[in-house]
């Protein structure tokens, strides 16, 4: 085992208020980004904003309509996530290759579970609301 240093990458967060305040404008850049460049992102948030809408507007309970919002936005996580992972493939290489393919299609998967459970979330609310 070696007693070297590892090396630190110089956009390495800083200390105290300063790494907060950096760490709150890469959030805001990262939302800029996604709006500007990733079509799924801008899709999906426009579903949060009227789906959220909606279910503020419901006659659910108050937990209820966190719940439908909640999964929602967990859709939106997601998609950045993927959308982060496919950046870093493209970066390394934007050569077919099987892991490459792997890595987006598992993201990928991972945004259609997401939605999936905000699908099944939805319909367990409404049909509650609804129909029992």
């Amino acid at each position: 085992m070696s007693n070297q240093e590892q090396p630190i990458s110089e956009f390495k967060s800083k200390s105290g208020l300063k790494r907060i305040f950096s760490a709150f404008f890469y959030s805001i850049d990262g939302f800029k980004n996604a709006w500007k460049n990733e079509h799924a992102f801008r899709q999906e948030l426009v579903l949060v904003i009227i789906g959220s809408i909606v279910a503020l507007a419901m006659p659910v309970s108050a937990f209820e309509k966190l719940m439908m919002i909640a999964v929602l936005v967990l859709v939106l996580v997601v998609e950045l996530i993927n959308s982060a992972i496919e950046a870093v493939v493209d970066r390394v290489s934007l050569e077919r290759h099987s892991l490459s393919k792997n890595a987006k299609d598992f993201g990928s998967a991972a945004v259609l579970l997401t939605f999936l459970i905000a699908v099944a979330t939805w319909a367990v609310v409404l049909f509650n609301r609804f129909y029992y």
